[in-house]
C-alpha cells in the first residue's frame, strides 16, 4: 500500500481538477479530506497549503478551503503561458521521435476510447494530460510538473465559463500535432499547438464585460447612484 503524503493528496486533488471532478468555488472539507485518505487533518492542512501555493485553492476566513474561482484575466495568463511552454518544447524537437510518437499514438488511443465511453472524468484527464506525457516523451522532465499546473489552471477556467470546444475536436487536434510530428515537420506542429490552445481558449464562455480592470471596477464603485426621477 502506497504511504499517503501531503504530496500525494495534493497531486490527487490535481487529477480530480484535471478529471473535472472538482469544480471551481467547491468546498474541500478538512476533516472528510483526513477520512478519505485515512490520515490527520494535519496532514490534509499541510496538503491545502501545498495546493494554496501553486494557486489551486484558497482559505476564506471561518469558511475553510475552496478551490479557487480564476478570473478571466487569470485564464488568459495562464493560456499565455501555455503556448510560450508547449510551443518552445516543440522548437527542440530534434532527435529521433519514433519512440515519442508511438507513445503519443497509444495516448490518443485511449483518448478515442474514452470518448467513446461513458466515463467523462477519464476522457476529460486524457486529454489534458496529453500535454504533459508530450513534454515527458520530449525529455522535458523538469516542465512536466509545470505543465501539469498549468493544465490544470486552464482546467478550472473551462470548466467555469463553460467551454465549448469538444473533446471529439481537442482529440483530432492531438493528432494533427502528432502527424506533423511524425512527418518531421516542427514549424507545422508548433503552429497546431498554437492553433489547438487558442482553439480550447476562444471556446471559453467569457463576458468580456464581466472581468474589467482594477481602475474600471473603482470608477463603477463610485459612480453616483443613479435614483429614479419623479415623472414631472
Amino acid at each position: 500500500m502506497t504511504e499517503v503524503s501531503p504530496t500525494t493528496i495534493a497531486e490527487r486533488v490535481v487529477e480530480a481538477i484535471l478529471a473535472q471532478k472538482l469544480a471551481p468555488g467547491e468546498r474541500l472539507g478538512e476533516q472528510a479530506l483526513a477520512e478519505n485518505f485515512g490520515v490527520s487533518r494535519t496532514m490534509v492542512r499541510e496538503a491545502l497549503m501545498q495546493l494554496q501555493a501553486r494557486g489551486f485553492v484558497e482559505v476564506q476566513s471561518r469558511r475553510g478551503w475552496y478551490v479557487v474561482e480564476p478570473s478571466a484575466e487569470e485564464a488568459r495568463d495562464a493560456f499565455a503561458a501555455r503556448r510560450i511552454v508547449e510551443s518552445g518544447i516543440l522548437a527542440e524537437a530534434g532527435r529521433p521521435l519514433s519512440k515519442v510518437i508511438r507513445k503519443l499514438r497509444e495516448h490518443i488511443a485511449d483518448e478515442k476510447r474514452a470518448i467513446a465511453g461513458a466515463d467523462a472524468a477519464t476522457r476529460a484527464f486524457l486529454l489534458a494530460d496529453f500535454h504533459v506525457c508530450l513534454a515527458d516523451q520530449m525529455g522535458h522532465r523538469l516542465l512536466c510538473d509545470v505543465l501539469r499546473d498549468l493544465t490544470a489552471r486552464t482546467t478550472l477556467a473551462a470548466t467555469l465559463f463553460q467551454s465549448k470546444h469538444e473533446a471529439s475536436q481537442s482529440c483530432a487536434e492531438h493528432t494533427a500535432i502528432v502527424a506533423a510530428l511524425e512527418a518531421g515537420d516542427t514549424a507545422r506542429a508548433r503552429q497546431l499547438m498554437l492553433d489547438h490552445i487558442g482553439n480550447v481558449e476562444q471556446a471559453l464562455q467569457v463576458d468580456a464585460t464581466a472581468d474589467p480592470t482594477a481602475d474600471e471596477r473603482l470608477r463603477t464603485t463610485l459612480a453616483p447612484v443613479a435614483l429614479p426621477r419623479a415623472a414631472r
